[in-house]
């Protein structure tokens, strides 16, 4: 398809070209020697390629962009769950932390806050310390990966900020997550 598209626009840009060069003759214009017809012949035709070599760079890094908006979008969706009264990581954890590692090797600049979330059971209290230990289990597994600590601020929302309000388990295990954000 790229292909295809760039063979049209080189067509395009060549009989703009040679339109553009025919529409500018005049009838009482003298006959110049060979040499400078073939010199303007080599710039059009560099300059065609110019064009389509800047096409395709356009083309390129707009891929490139798209691909690392989504990144940064998975990076920023993903949650890591936990089991009830837990700040364990799960086989499951563990692998959305591998992916995030390898976002935050291709951004080393970034400053990442980890969110500690609990469900509605327990105390404020006990929500707030449970939350604060799920955000330091992920830095703590990401520390370990190679990702600097300076990287990382944890904050806990205990129950304070639930994703689904419901009061059924599915409910609650959403609720049961370290959540990431960009700073």
């Amino acid at each position: 398809m790229q292909k295809k598209v760039l063979k049209g626009l080189s067509l395009l840009l060549m009989l703009s070209g040679l339109l553009m060069f025919i529409s500018c003759a005049s009838t009482d214009v003298q006959s110049t020697p060979d040499a400078p017809k073939a010199q303007l012949a080599a710039d059009t035709t560099a300059s065609d390629a110019g064009d389509q070599d800047a096409a395709k760079r356009a083309l390129e890094e707009d891929a490139i962009r798209k691909e690392q908006e989504a990144a940064k979008n998975a990076f920023i969706s993903e949650d890591v769950y936990f089991d009830y009264d837990s700040s364990t990581l799960t086989s499951s954890a563990q692998a959305v932390l591998q992916a995030k590692a390898g976002w935050l090797r291709n951004n080393p600049d970034a400053a990442i806050v980890i969110e500690g979330h609990c469900d509605e059971r327990g105390t404020t209290e006990y929500n707030l310390a449970l939350g604060d230990r799920r955000a330091n289990s992920a830095k703590t597994f990401l520390v370990d990966m190679g990702i600097p600590a300076s990287s990382f601020k944890t904050v806990s929302y205990g129950e304070e900020m639930p994703v689904d309000p419901g009061k059924t388990e599915d409910a609650f295990a959403k609720n049961r997550r370290a959540h990431f954000t960009i700073e």
